[in-house]
């Protein structure tokens, strides 16, 4: 990829549509490119780029695409909320939620604005972080597992718990978790306490098992209420409902989220009714196809399904047709940042082969790769092949790595196994414009870490709008 930044680019005066399919990928590439180089003055114009946007140590976005200000014309009170995330597949979802309270809440209007944790490197954005949080009324924070991040995010929050309304961290490391706060419900003892509560995530404190845990107190929410005071069982009830509002991810999930956080614990708000409805569930992992009527937790009523599709081809209801396993996240299923996987399901479809694209709500795909791939009377593969487009390790995520467990997952499966690359801590025109080429956390994560598990051939197929947050099909 460098050679397409480093050499000048003359595309003849051919349509798009007219192009081979490799020109056409170099159509693509290049219209993030500027229209002109000129040749004299080339090395020194890419230096300068380079320094500005190219130099891979850190992404170039800035919150204030993710900044919203209401116009508040009614003088309602202001609920300002601060998010940090790893990725940028809630920034859609939660602008949109936050757009229509302000056009349908007649009891305050809302602020927000979103930090990805990489950007809190540069010392001017973490700077500005630190000020938006000065008069927050909310801080939510989502896998924060980079741990110099991590201690940065504590530090600045840590500033302003006390004051804050409403504290939620959601799977993340334990020392960030440590700062929830929701009236009398807290985390500051994670790990430490000998109540049920918190002897829930004492064994694994870190990584996969850690945030799968947080998925298993959300399934047994009636069994820890019971171990908690009166006093706090609200509270930690609120807790559970925003991690399954958070999980859901949804525009409407996230409305409803906000909601019921402001008008529990914003002290303007007090005394007025601010009603919400519950979180829509979805499946915690199963199998997802963005024409199919459900999500499925039943791999043979998904193949039912796809031998009744009436747009595919008689290629696709071949029984001896290839099938290609993919491994998606959750998070941009049911946020609606899903087109870079449309397009892969879309393009493998058209070369003949049928697809069963998995999900996980936790950090483990060890489980959902045997319980979906695999026959569970002959015990051989469903798949021919299997790709993740995840970009993580196998077991553990953005957080910590277990590839022993996945190297005996995939071991039982036994077939090539694909790592591709969604461009996490980059924007498309950053990746292009870079000289280092991949962002290096993501080097870390998304390629050397996916080959301890066996995962091979590395390609970089989706990247990221630097104004919408969302994910774009490159390939």
């Amino acid at each position: 990829m460098a050679s397409l930044v480093s050499s000048p680019f003359t595309l003849q005066s051919t349509k798009p549509d007219q192009l081979s399919s490799l020109s056409q990928k170099h159509y693509f590439l290049h219209s993030f490119l500027p229209e002109k180089i000129n040749q004299t003055n080339f090395k020194s114009s890419l230096k300068v780029q380079c320094a500005a946007i190219g130099n891979g140590l850190f992404t170039q976005t800035t919150q204030e695409v993710r900044r919203i200000v209401p116009e508040n014309n009614q003088n309602l009170p202001t609920v300002k909320i601060v998010y940090v995330v790893l990725e940028a597949q809630y920034q859609s979802s939660l602008t949109a939620a936050v757009q229509a309270l302000n056009k349908s809440s007649k009891d305050a209007s809302y602020e927000v604005v979103g930090y990805l944790v990489e950007e809190l490197r540069d010392e001017s954005t973490y700077k500005t972080f630190c000020k938006d949080l000065e008069d927050a009324n909310i801080f939510i924070g989502s896998l924060i597992f980079v741990e110099e991040l991590a201690l940065k995010v504590k530090a600045a929050v840590e500033k302003e718990r006390d004051r804050l309304d409403a504290v939620l961290v959601f799977p993340s490391m334990p020392e960030v978790m440590r700062l929830n706060k929701l009236g009398s419900f807290s985390m500051s003892q994670l790990g430490q306490s000998k109540s049920p509560f918190f002897q829930l995530f004492k064994r694994k404190k870190q990584g996969a098992g850690f945030a799968d845990s947080m998925l298993k107190l959300v399934r047994t929410l009636p069994k820890v209420l019971k171990y908690l005071p009166s006093d706090k069982a609200q509270d930690a009830r609120l807790y559970i409902l925003s991690l399954q509002f958070w999980l859901g991810g949804s525009p409407d999930n996230l409305q409803n989220f906000l909601k019921m956080i402001s008008g529990s614990y914003v002290p303007a708000l007090k005394g007025k009714r601010i009603d919400y409805s519950d979180p829509v569930l979805f499946l915690d992992s199963g199998i997802w196809h963005p024409l199919a009527p459900c999500m499925y937790d039943d791999v043979k009523e998904y193949l039912n399904w796809y031998g009744t599709r009436r747009d595919a081809n008689e290629k696709l209801k071949d029984p001896n047709a290839p099938v290609v396993g993919l491994v998606l996240q959750r998070s941009h299923i049911v946020t609606g940042d899903e087109s870079h996987y449309v397009a892969v399901i879309m393009e493998l479809e058209a070369k003949g082969a049928k697809v069963i694209p998995i999900f996980a709500g936790g950090l483990d795909f060890s489980g959902p790769v045997e319980r979906f791939f695999i026959d569970p009377v002959l015990k051989k593969p469903m798949v021919n092949s299997m790709v993740s487009l995840t970009g993580f390790a196998l077991v553990g995520g953005p957080a910590r790595q277990d590839h022993p467990r996945a190297v005996e997952a995939l071991s039982k499966l036994d077939v090539p196994y694909i790592v591709a690359l969604p461009l996490v801590f980059q924007t498309t025109e950053e990746w292009l414009n870079s000289t280092l080429g991949l962002h290096p956390i993501q080097v870390a994560l998304q390629v050397a870490l996916p080959e301890l598990d066996g995962g091979m051939e590395p390609i970089v197929f989706a990247g990221r709008d630097p104004r919408t947050g969302k994910s774009n099909f490159l390939l």
